[in-house]
């Protein structure tokens, strides 16, 4: 991959050797600094990506240097290699266990990828009136976490203090989940065997769709390669290993981030870069131009409203970005500011709208977010289109049915 800037490599000692690779793979040129003049370089040579040997001497230095990448105005990644302790926030851990080359190129392709997507978006962003969040990505993101054993509440709180949390105590649960959520992450902990472990990594490895999901061993040795560029060790007390991850995991958070931002820029600005769904603007024109056509035309319309606990502003998010996920190309929907989630099911009558908004409200049901596990537990109420109906008068229909629906 070619990228603008050459690639910054910060150690107070010689190359290693699994450094040439990077020669071989023409990710180039190659640009060595110290740790003592790694934040000027920075500043100076404005590289494309930042490699770092977490070797010694960098303990007074990292700080620094991660402040100045993370103030770049264009995503910079900053990898880590085969860091011992906690990383900042924007570090990229990388274990160079088995002296695989490749798994650092394909790091750095991944990180790179990201790096051009949000250069793509800022070039776009004056087209239409799209603002791109500033929210640190990783307050959205979502994480997977598998696992049996001891150590398995203390990550699930370790992570839920940082992102929103799925868990799954099986490799069938965490099959079905990766199917319907958007995942920004997954965690997979003790209580598998080394062949489980193996056989999930491969599945993952071979489908297109989680190939560059960051997904972290905390329990597990690397004893083969496979196709995922962000597949990483990192053992160790669970705020360790949340710390750790959560770079990764922002990384992914930002590139689902910048790609509904530019399919917003593509819909001239009426979907929500932060849910996938219509803004609420774009919804009132679309639903009142529904009604209207199938009072004129008939058949059926109906629309569902799942309601979340005020307290818990997360679960409205999550809920959106599944809808945006499962739901039909024919329907449409957007997160409202009372804290709900309305749908329109298009040609679809009360009794098989009533299906679909159940089936989606169960998998509403299995995100946690902090150590009060606080869940995401909707309140639904469905109605349909009648004949004396207008769009206001549909949907003041479907808020007040709303106290005694059935969740």
């Amino acid at each position: 991959m070619s990228q603008a800037g050459p690639i910054l490599f910060v150690s107070d000692a010689e190359r290693p050797a699994f450094i040439a690779a990077l020669d071989e793979a023409r990710l180039f040129p190659l640009v060595d600094s110290d740790w003592a003049s790694a934040a000027r370089a920075v500043q100076e040579m404005q590289p494309a990506a930042v490699l770092a040997a977490m070797r010694g001497g960098h303990e007074p230095h990292i700080a620094a240097l991660a402040k100045e990448v993370a103030d770049q105005s264009l995503y910079l990644p900053l990898v880590a290699l085969d860091p011992q302790g906690r990383l900042p926030h924007n570090a990229l851990p990388f274990s160079s266990q088995g002296g695989n080359p490749d798994r650092l190129v394909a790091r750095l392709r991944a990180a790179l990828r990201v790096r051009t997507l949000h250069a793509t978006v800022l070039r776009r962003l004056p087209e239409v009136k799209v603002s791109l969040p500033e929210a640190d990505p990783a307050r959205d993101a979502t994480v997977l976490l598998i696992g049996r054993g001891a150590a398995y509440p203390a990550l699930s709180v370790a992570l839920g203090e940082r992102v929103g949390v799925i868990g799954a105590l099986s490799i069938e649960a965490a099959a079905k989940h990766l199917n319907t959520r958007h995942i920004d992450g997954v965690v997979l902990a003790e209580g598998f065997t080394p062949r489980v472990a193996d056989a999930f990594l491969t599945v993952l490895a071979e489908d297109t769709r989680f190939r560059s999901l960051p997904v972290i061993l905390t329990a597990h040795q690397l004893t083969q390669s496979y196709d995922m560029p962000n597949l990483e060790l990192i053992p160790g007390e669970p705020a360790k290993v949340a710390a750790n991850a959560l770079p990764l995991i922002r990384q992914h958070a930002m590139e689902a981030q910048l790609s509904r931002t530019l399919r917003s820029i593509d819909a001239g600005g009426l979907l929500d870069p932060r849910s996938g769904l219509l803004t609420p603007e774009a919804f009132a024109r679309d639903f009142a131009r529904a009604v209207e056509q199938t009072l004129a035309r008939g058949g059926g319309l109906s629309v569902a409203r799942f309601a979340f606990d005020p307290g818990n502003p997360r679960a409205q998010l999550d809920a959106a970005r599944i809808l945006s996920r499962l739901m039909r190309q024919m329907d449409f929907g957007a997160a409202q500011k009372d804290g709900s989630v309305i749908v329109v099911f298009a040609e679809t009558d009360f009794r098989t709208a009533h299906m679909i908004a159940r089936r989606l409200s169960a998998v509403m049901r299995h995100t946690s977010n902090g150590k009060h596990e606080m869940r995401s537990d909707p309140v639904v109420s469905v109605d349909s289109l009648s004949p004396s109906d207008t769009a206001r008068s549909l949907l003041g229909r479907l808020s007040a049915e709303a106290p005694r629906a059935a969740s």
